[in-house]
């Protein structure tokens, strides 16, 4: 064991503490897949992440990326973090972008000023659900069927099973069940209107209120802000017409976060996804 380089990133605000929270580990070289998968349990939250010299020329480091219990082939919020968690340390990208190398391929990570953003990866499974899926999954959030308005697979690395309610307000009014949602990847998203449950909206690009749950160590989990989901939607929603080019996703509002989401098409039909970090804890970490 050695004391290695450590930051924890709250990602997607530039407020500390109500965004979603990524411990990143600097340099992660000589680490069992066993050992970083023990440091992210231990630290009880969504996902962990450590840093390594990358084995592609173009990559500027490699990341692996670790939830509770298992470890994933992307991931976005702990995409900016880590991202934003190596500029802060001294990283120097070779290019104009930053490049991170996961198991998914090379991801390209854009400086917007402070805010960083990411490319969406390609989609590994996208078209509609099975309606069985649709019924369960209507069944596990308890809505009817016919309150789901539209729904896809949003499959980039977690396999999201995404649906579209008729509003913000009935997306942050669920209670999802988990013995009837159990084993699957569900984020759903509604749009807002003009008024509802969280009050008048303060800015007019802020579309949509989205929830994300995936299993957890024991049971169904919510998660605060999530990246990959996001930029699955965006590809899913602005692709199929029903969001703008540009817009920005509320989510965590259910858990009192305020998480901001940025997501945009560019000309050349690259789906980006941004927001802010900040540093909440930095030092060393015995691993």
């Amino acid at each position: 064991m050695k004391q290695r380089p450590f930051a924890q990133v709250d990602v997607f605000t530039a407020t500390p503490y109500v965004g979603n929270p990524v411990a990143v580990v600097l340099d992660g070289t000589g680490l069992s897949t066993q050992q970083m998968q023990s440091f992210t349990n231990w630290t009880n939250l969504s996902e962990a992440t450590f840093v390594l010299p990358p084995a592609h020329p173009q990559a500027d480091y490699a990341l692996r990326i670790f939830c509770p219990g298992r470890e994933l082939p992307f991931a976005g919020h702990p995409t900016l973090g880590s991202c934003h968690a190596w500029l802060q340390a001294g990283g120097k990208p070779k290019g104009e972008h930053v490049v991170q190398e996961c198991e998914v391929g090379l991801v390209q990570i854009r400086q917007d000023g402070k805010r960083l953003a990411f490319a969406a990866p390609p989609l590994r499974r996208s078209g509609p659900l099975a309606e069985d899926d649709v019924q369960l999954i209507a069944r596990g959030l308890g809505v009817g069927r016919s309150e789901i308005l539209h729904h896809a697979w949003c499959d980039n690395g977690p396999g999201w099973r995404a649906v579209m309610l008729g509003s913000a307000e009935q997306v942050l009014s669920l209670h999802p069940d988990a013995e009837v949602l159990k084993g699957l990847d569900i984020g759903v998203v509604g749009p807002r209107g003009k008024v509802g449950v969280v009050g008048a909206i303060e800015h007019e690009d802020e579309f949509f209120e989205v929830r994300a749950f995936f299993p957890g160590n024991q049971s169904l989990t919510e998660d605060p802000v999530t990246g990959s989901l996001n930029a699955a939607l965006g590809q899913w929603l602005i692709g199929a017409g029903l969001a703008p080019g540009q817009y920005i996703a509320r989510q965590g509002t259910a858990l009192g976060r305020a998480g901001r989401v940025h997501v945009s098409k560019d000309a050349q039909g690259q789906v980006w996804v941004g927001g802010d970090s900040v540093v909440c804890v930095q030092g060393q970490v015995l691993i």
